[in-house]
């Protein structure tokens, strides 16, 4: 039989591997490592990063709350030159900014009309008046004429009578009825005398309804005069032309002597009064200049905005204090911005209004804290648009948010804005 043989191996092939060496070790963990620092990265990335964000300080200090509109001067008292009479306007000889002095300047003067032309309806029954007027004159001076001889007929019976002196030729009623007639006919013929005259006169008017004689201004000129010194604001009419009485030829009045208009919510006018100070900035000049509210009108009305939305407004007038040299440049109707001021205070808590917002009905606020969020509760009062009252929540010297974007909550990491 056949032996085995004594150096054959022991175990089977599949079990004789070698050891692992340190450099497989380190390749076969390559992937775990980079599985490890990409959760890392991740990790770093979800972690929250401390918000970006600027801050306001709360102080103490006075506070005026204005009310701000857009305004335009005006000057105080304007006078409306109007034609007195109807006629013919010489051209006017000013311009607008003109000096004028009362009843020195002559602003115009007003002649007659030239009489208007007759359309051929017109002329001919004109023309027909005439030949009327004439046909009447001569059957007045006929008339006339019989009324003479009449009387003069009258007149020689009365002679004769008066010549018959003999007693109980002519009775007393004769006598009575002879001087009755010539009276009659003498009364006759100055009637018919003035009728005549009045047939004449009538004629003269008829003849001059055809005729276009040229206007005499002998007498007949009107001389318009500046009723008040100043100058001359608008000329509404400086051509020559024919106009009715009333007719508005200029506007007068001092451009020295002005107030300011302005157009403000009824909403807010129902807080102004008079006395009330103003400042009025966009004007020109690098001061606001300073006025005081005079008068603010009852009754408001309505003005459609630029948006489209029904608007009640009521009109404030002020009046400026210490007029700079600069300011005197100030025209009529110039743009203006207006500035009342309706609330102050001198010694009030204020922060940046942009540290506030609401939440439902609540003011609210973030404190700066150990570079943390922290939200409080506050009560406001009055406002300028820039600077807001504080009654309570916050004292001052607190460090507040400005303008904190949504991604602020309560307890959020924050970080100051680097200047």
């Amino acid at each position: 039989m056949a032996t085995q043989d004594s150096a054959a191996p022991s175990t089977a092939p599949w079990e004789n591997k070698r050891n692992p060496s340190g450099k497989n070790l380190i390749r076969r963990s390559i992937p775990w490592l980079g599985g490890l620092v990409l959760v890392a990265l991740i990790a770093w990335g979800l972690w929250p990063k401390p918000v970006v964000i600027e801050t306001g300080l709360v102080a103490r200090g006075p506070l005026t709350v204005r009310v701000s509109e857009e305004g335009k001067t005006r000057v105080r008292n304007r006078y409306i030159v109007a034609a007195p009479v109807a006629g013919k306007m010489r051209r006017v000889p000013l311009k607008p900014g003109d000096e004028v002095k009362a009843g020195e300047t002559l602003l115009t003067a007003i002649e007659p009309a030239v009489t208007p032309l007759l359309d051929p309806r017109s002329r001919a029954q004109a023309e027909a008046v005439v030949s009327m007027r004439e046909a009447s004159r001569k059957q007045a001076t006929e008339s006339l004429a019989a009324r003479k001889a009449a009387l003069e007929m009258s007149e020689a019976d009365r002679d004769r009578m008066r010549a018959v002196t003999q007693a109980g030729s002519l009775s007393d009623s004769e006598r009575d009825r002879m001087e009755a007639d010539f009276s009659m006919k003498s009364a006759e013929l100055r009637a018919a005398e003035f009728s005549l005259q009045v047939i004449d006169y009538e004629l003269a008017q008829a003849r001059a309804a055809l005729a276009r004689p040229e206007a005499d201004t002998t007498g007949n000129l009107v001389e318009v005069k500046s009723p008040v010194s100043g100058r001359v604001l608008k000329v509404m009419q400086e051509s020559e032309m024919i106009i009715a009485p009333g007719t508005q030829i200029l506007e007068i009045g001092d451009p020295a002597d002005i107030e300011i208009e302005a157009e403000i919510l009824s909403r807010d006018a129902v807080s102004i009064k008079p006395g009330d100070s103003v400042e009025v900035e966009q004007w020109g000049g690098e001061t606001p200049l300073k006025g005081r509210v005079r008068r603010v009108e009852p009754a408001a009305f309505t003005k459609i905005s630029a948006l489209g939305v029904e608007e009640q407004r009521v009109i404030v007038l002020s009046d400026l204090v210490e007029i700079p040299e600069a300011a005197k440049g100030l025209g009529d109707r110039y743009r203006v911005e207006v500035r009342v001021a309706i609330w102050h205070g001198d010694d009030v808590v204020v922060v940046p209004a942009g540290a506030l917002f609401r939440e439902g009905n609540a003011w609210k606020t973030y404190l700066f804290k150990d570079n943390t969020a922290k939200l409080t509760p506050v009560e406001a009062g009055h406002s300028d648009g820039r600077f807001t009252e504080i009654l309570s929540g916050v004292a001052a010297g607190d460090e507040l948010l400005l303008h904190p974007p949504d991604t602020v909550k309560d307890g959020t990491p924050v970080v100051k804005r680097a200047e």
